[in-house]
């Protein structure tokens, strides 16, 4: 069985009458990209600072990194990164000096710090900008730099809240290779965003959270097909296909102009050969079959009831 870098149980925590997180359970993998979702004031950051130890819970049962969180909140810190919302870097030194400073934090000896700092400035492509202020660095710099100062704690789970907010499309993209090839290394990344679409291309879990309560869980794909709405539209050049088609399909959605057919379905190989084998029994071909499936914007929408960010379609631009 795989190893799990977060384990919650019944996690709750309230701030007066309020119940910000009400009994959610959360299970992480090693090694993966947990993604949770949900409108602003659903309780993502709050469900991060628990985790991370900067704030108590109310109830649950909590093992990060295989530590007991409320037994052992040393030792979760020691194996844990943090880039928060808003930079943490500090304008008025040079990146370098930042990272300096993070490696004293961490109790480095100045030997290893610097050789940590050069490493790290060189993996995230900062060493040109090394000895300029923080303050002079573009917004994908800064949150690059946040995250090179994350790791110089060797953290085995980072938390990234949102890391990717006020960033243009180009620096979001960059921002997704650099998670992707932390998780590659081995790192477990626990993601908060606002950007659909960045869940959907970075997670390999997803949880959607909504009035304290996990709503929905799963991969993008399975969350997509919670959702009704999804088809496949076949469009034929021959006018006799098309009417054999429309006639061995039954119930289908025809456009006479277009010689297209819509038919219900949920996207899955199964539903697709399905589509595929009755067209062969009557020996017809179509010319194209594309599928339509519902996306995280409408997962988003159906599950909790809030409009979509408007975000999403910046970031959709990131990927085209």
């Amino acid at each position: 069985m795989t190893n799990l870098a977060i384990a919650a149980n019944g996690l709750r925590k309230s701030y007066g009458d309020k119940s910000v997180l009400d009994g959610i359970d959360l299970s992480v993998p090693e090694g993966t990209i947990f993604s949770l979702l949900g409108p602003n004031g659903a309780g993502k950051t709050t469900a991060v600072k628990i985790l991370s130890t900067l704030i108590g819970a109310d109830a649950g049962e909590i093992r990060v990194a295989g530590h007991d969180l409320a037994a052992d909140p040393q030792a979760v810190r020691a194996a844990i990164g943090v880039t928060g919302q808003f930079s943490a870097v500090d304008g008025l030194i040079t990146g370098e000096e930042n990272m300096l400073l993070m490696a004293d934090l961490h109790h480095l000896s100045k030997s290893e710090g610097q050789r940590v700092t050069a490493e790290l400035l060189e993996r995230f492509d900062l060493v040109e900008a090394a000895k300029k202020p923080a303050a002079s660095y573009s917004g994908g710099m800064k949150r690059r730099l946040d995250i090179a100062m994350t790791l110089v704690g060797n953290p085995r789970i980072i938390f990234l809240d949102e890391p990717t907010t006020g960033l243009d499309p180009r620096s979001r993209h960059n921002m997704w290779q650099i998670i992707r090839e932390l998780v590659t290394g081995g790192v477990t990344v626990f993601l908060t965003t606002q950007y659909l679409e960045e869940a959907d291309q970075l997670a390999d879990r997803i949880a959607v959270l909504n009035n304290g309560k996990i709503a929905a869980e799963g991969t993008a794909e399975e969350l997509k097909r919670l959702i009704p709405g999804g088809h496949v539209r076949l469009r034929f050049s021959d006018p006799a296909a098309y009417q054999a088609a429309a006639a061995v399909l039954g119930e289908v959605a025809r456009d006479d102009e277009a010689l297209a057919l819509q038919i219900a379905s949920d996207g899955s190989q199964r539903d697709l050969r399905s589509v595929l084998d009755r067209l062969d029994s009557a020996g017809v071909e179509a010319d194209e079959l594309t599928v339509h499936t519902p996306d995280l914007d409408d997962v988003f929408f159906a599950l909790t009831g809030a409009t979509v960010p408007s975000q999403t379609n910046e970031a959709k631009e990131a990927v085209r």
